[in-house]
C-alpha cells in the first residue's frame, strides 16, 4: 500500500464529531451505520459476513491485516460490509496461506477503508452515544457539508434482499452418515445472509443443505421435502423481513426449526414476540452466555444490533433457554412441543470459540425423532 504522508480521509458522525485518518481500500464516499467489533482475530470472516451490510465496522484490535486473506476463509463470495475502520493496517502479511491483502480485497469489492483513527476513543463514543450514521469522506469535506449529507441520506432497509441467494443452491452432506447406513437429512436453509460456516457445520454432520432465497414460499419449501428448516443470520431490522416471518409462522409445528441470530429474531416474531434495537449491539468473540437447562457458561461469538424483548414472550409458547451474562438479554428460546429452538449468537463461530457447536447436534437429534 502506498505510503501517505498526510491525512487524506475522515469520518463524520451524526453528533458532529470528526476523526481524521488515511485511506485504504476504495475511495468512494459512503454513509453507513457505525458499529464496533472486539474480536482479536477473524477480520476476514468479519469483512465477509453478510450481517455487516451497510455497516462501517470499527475493529478494536489495533493491528489488522497481518495474516492476509485466504480464499477458503470467506463467509460469502461477495463481501457487502459498508466500510472498515482500523487503527493500523498491515499491507505486507506474513502467512503461508495468504493470497491477498485486506487492502486489495477492499479495492476489488469497492469497500472503503480508513486507518490511523484513534479506535479506542471512537469505540468509547459508540458505547456512550450508541450506533449511528457515519460518513466516510475526503479530508476536504467540511463538517457542515458532511452533516448535511448525513441528514439527507437514509441507510437502506433492503439488506436481506440484497444478500440473500437468488436461486436454490444445494450442498451435499459428507458421507459420514451413509457409511453408518443412516439416511442423510435434508435441511432447507432460508438464506437471509447466511455465513458459509453454517453450511459447513451442517454438511459436516451429514446433512444435505438446500439453501433457498429469503422469500421462498411455504409451498416451494414443502416441495423440497425437508427433514428440518433452518433460518440463517443476516443484516438489518428483523421486522423488515415480513415475508420470512410469515413463512415461519406457517411452518412452525410442522417441521423441526432452528434459527441463528436474525433467524432467532424471526422465529420470535413469528411466534408473537417483539424485538428492539440495542444501544450499540453485541459484536465480538467473547460474550458469556448461560445455558439455563445445564447451568453451563458458554463463551460465544456474536454480531447483532437487535434483541428479543423478554417481556413479550408470554403467551408465545417460547421459553428462554439462554441468557447473556453481560446485560441479561435473551440469547435463546425454544418450544419443545413445536420442535423450535433458536439462539442469538453464532454456534458456527467463524471466528470465535467452539463452545456452542453442540446446537447443530441438537438440531440433528430433533430431526431424527
Amino acid at each position: 500500500m502506498q505510503t501517505i504522508n498526510d491525512f487524506n480521509r475522515k469520518i463524520i458522525l451524526e453528533d458532529g464529531s470528526e476523526y481524521s485518518g488515511y485511506a485504504f481500500g476504495d475511495s468512494e464516499d459512503k454513509v453507513c451505520e457505525i458499529v464496533f467489533n472486539t474480536s482479536m482475530v477473524g477480520y476476514q470472516e468479519i469483512i465477509s459476513d453478510p450481517s455487516y451490510t451497510y455497516q462501517a465496522v470499527v475493529m478494536t484490535y489495533p493491528l489488522i491485516g497481518n495474516y492476509g486473506m485466504a480464499s477458503e476463509d470467506y463467509e460469502t463470495v461477495v463481501p457487502t460490509i459498508g466500510a472498515l475502520i482500523v487503527r493500523e493496517i498491515n499491507d505486507e502479511p506474513s502467512n503461508f496461506r495468504s493470497e491477498e491483502t485486506v487492502n486489495s480485497v477492499l479495492n476489488n469489492f469497492k469497500i472503503p477503508g480508513i486507518y490511523g483513527i484513534d479506535t479506542r476513543k471512537l469505540t468509547r463514543s459508540i458505547r456512550d452515544l450508541g450506533s449511528r450514521k457515519v460518513l466516510i469522506t475526503n479530508i476536504t469535506t467540511s463538517l457542515e457539508e458532511g452533516m448535511e449529507i448525513l441528514k439527507n441520506t437514509e441507510i437502506p432497509r433492503d439488506s436481506v434482499s440484497k444478500v440473500s441467494c437468488k436461486e436454490i443452491i444445494s450442498y451435499p452432506g459428507s458421507n459420514a452418515t451413509s457409511i453408518s447406513n443412516v439416511r442423510p437429512l435434508n435441511v432447507v436453509a432460508i438464506d437471509c445472509g447466511m455465513k458459509q460456516n453454517i453450511v459447513r457445520s451442517l454438511t459436516a454432520r451429514g446433512c444435505n443443505v438446500i439453501k433457498v432465497p429469503y422469500d421462498t414460499s411455504v409451498s416451494d419449501i414443502v416441495r423440497l421435502n425437508p427433514d428440518g428448516i433452518f433460518i440463517s443470520n443476516g443484516p438489518g431490522d428483523p421486522t423488515d423481513v415480513k415475508v420470512t416471518i410469515e413463512t415461519i409462522r406457517n411452518l412452525k409445528g410442522k417441521y423441526p426449526i432452528f434459527g441463528i441470530c436474525l433467524g432467532h429474531q424471526i422465529i420470535s416474531l413469528a411466534c408473537g414476540a417483539k424485538t428492539y434495537k440495542l444501544k450499540f449491539g453485541h459484536r465480538g468473540g467473547n460474550h458469556p452466555v448461560r445455558n439455563i437447562a445445564t447451568g453451563k457458561i458458554e463463551i460465544t461469538s456474536q454480531n447483532h444490533s437487535y434483541a428479543v424483548d423478554a417481556s413479550t414472550l408470554e403467551g408465545t409458547g417460547l421459553e428462554i433457554s439462554h441468557i447473556n451474562l453481560l446485560d441479561n438479554t435473551v440469547e435463546g428460546v425454544s418450544n419443545k412441543s413445536d420442535r423450535i429452538f433458536s439462539v442469538q449468537y453464532h454456534p458456527e463461530s467463524a471466528p470465535g470459540p467452539q463452545d456452542s457447536s453442540y446446537l447443530f447436534d441438537e438440531f440433528i437429534k430433533m430431526m431424527r425423532h
